[in-house]
């Protein structure tokens, strides 16, 4: 068995032209923590995810390298932070995709899939070598879904 095996063949895909209100509607409706970004011939492209919309809602002087350490003084309430996020809504998420996102072949084993799926705590791409098309996605609920369906 391979990574064929345990994935989604149709996940809800992004472009990188779509805005980050877009992206805010996939992941709050679906509880998704990161969505595969493909260019219009569905070459996988990166990432885009929660983590990217946390950064934007923290202070800068928190998320900036060699930023604050201990924030326990900074006072901050559910509107200044929802402030922060209409201000990137209309803005493209490719202004922060992550393109360094682990990615399996289709070919790739099964265990070894499960074990790049553990390491990289995302779902995770899979990506044909040679077209680099997005052929699926591995999330940790297909996973479970088909382990816990499996019989002998």
């Amino acid at each position: 068995m391979n990574a064929t095996a345990i994935m989604d063949p149709n996940p809800t895909v992004l472009r990188p032209n779509d805005m980050i209100r877009t992206a805010i509607d996939y992941i709050m409706e679906n509880r998704y923590r990161n969505l595969p970004v493909v260019d219009d011939e569905g070459r996988y492209l990166g990432s885009f995810g929660v983590h990217c919309l946390l950064k934007n809602v923290l202070p800068k002087a928190v998320t900036m390298k060699h930023g604050l350490d201990n924030v326990g003084f900074v006072q901050q309430t559910l509107a200044d932070l929802h402030h922060r996020l209409v201000e990137i809504e209309d803005k493209p998420i490719s202004m922060c995709m992550n393109t360094d996102a682990e990615t399996v072949a289709p070919d790739t084993p099964l265990v070894e899939s499960l074990l790049v799926l553990y390491h990289a705590r995302n779902s995770i791409p899979v990506v044909d070598p040679e077209s680099g098309k997005l052929l699926g996605v591995i999330s940790y609920w297909d996973a479970g879904k088909k382990i816990l369906a499996a019989v002998e």
